[in-house]
């Protein structure tokens, strides 16, 4: 991959992360403002955009980087030998980074505090577990639709999400950029530093767990022949 190749695809996930997470961010701090205290109806509020804006985000970025938007998403595609140790580290430097702006424009739309530290607790076995299973369900319905039926991902993917959101205990982060980047929010979608790790080590062990069963699920599968792409043309 060439130097500007490289680049672009830098800029196209930094761009994807801080979109999500200004969706993840705005729409949570919206809830809060307008829910009136019901915590469902603040959640539901904090859902929708998240599912839409991945659906968007995918089918926009897609051509140029693949729209991984997600470490984890990338890791995959790393350990199928599909992206390159630089390559992947760049990928997760942008998703990051981008994350953290995402958050910080956040904040600046809503006149919020821009710097924060999140007193959200999310502990426990099972938020940790959760996390497990959102991370895996994603990456086995990226790469399994990816095989089926590439066009449908971004559908697939802000589905997914939108689901996962009411069945996880952990409400779906299944993204370490975003795990990380909702520490500096002390909102409805913040996280405690302190319970990072738990996640972060639940959502690799959930993408080493999935690409575990799409080798049994599609034997030879392991490598594709295409780029490192969640293709939808």
């Amino acid at each position: 991959m060439s130097a500007s190749s490289l680049r672009e695809k830098f800029v196209a996930e930094a761009l994807g992360a801080g979109f999500l997470l200004a969706a993840i961010v705005g729409s949570g701090l919206m809830a809060e403002r307008l829910a009136g205290g019901n915590a469902a109806l603040a959640l539901l509020g904090n859902t929708l955009p998240t599912g839409a804006m991945l659906v968007v985000l995918i089918t926009m970025l897609a051509p140029i980087s693949g729209a991984h938007i997600n470490p984890a998403v990338s890791l995959a595609f790393f350990l199928r030998r599909e992206l390159t140790g630089r390559e992947f580290l760049a990928y997760a430097a942008a998703q990051l980074g981008g994350a953290v702006a995402g958050v910080l424009i956040a904040h600046a739309m809503f006149d919020a505090p821009l710097l924060q530290v999140s007193a959200t607790t999310r502990s426990g076995f099972a938020q940790t577990f959760s996390e497990g299973v959102a991370t895996f369900g994603l990456v086995l319905t990226i790469l399994l639709t990816l095989r089926a039926r590439p066009q449908a991902v971004a559908v697939g993917v802000g589905l997914y999400i939108t689901a996962a959101f009411w069945f996880t205990a952990s409400t779906s982060f299944a993204n370490p950029a975003v795990t990380i980047a909702r520490t500096l929010t002390d909102s409805f979608a913040g996280i405690r530093p302190d319970d990072v790790p738990g996640f972060l080590l639940a959502q690799v062990v959930g993408t080493v767990s999935a690409l575990m069963v799409l080798r049994a699920l599609a034997p030879g599968s392991l490598r594709q022949t295409e780029p490192a792409r969640l293709t939808i043309d």
